[in-house]
């Protein structure tokens, strides 16, 4: 067979053991890993980071430049969201009420 096959089948096949590996990294040993506190402590704060540079660039940002105009059905979408959830603390109630905003203006009004 030739390389066309073999590449991608390699590929696939590290990434997988990177990933098993990067996942199970934490749970091998069979004491706790010391870690300065600074470290610890900003550990606490990686998975909202991670959502964050995620989410920031779907919402701000079209086709690789931010946002021109404010007729965009994602920011009141998001406006509506974030205030659901700051005063009912619901992640599905949060999610229904930026669709429930988002979709009326994007797919009626076309923005």
């Amino acid at each position: 067979m030739n390389d066309a096959f073999w590449e991608p089948l390699l590929a696939i096949a590290g990434l997988t053991v990177i990933t098993v590996v990067a996942r199970a990294f934490f749970m091998m040993p069979e004491q706790e890993i010391p870690m300065p506190g600074w470290l610890r402590r900003g550990l606490k704060f990686a998975p909202l980071a991670a959502l964050t540079a995620v989410i920031a660039p779907e919402v701000l940002m079209a086709q690789g430049a931010l946002i021109g105009t404010w007729q965009d059905a994602r920011l009141p979408a998001v406006a509506c969201a974030v205030a659901w959830y700051f005063f009912r603390r619901g992640i599905l109630g949060t999610i229904v009420v930026g669709m429930l905003v988002y979709l009326p203006l994007h797919i009626g009004l076309g923005w």
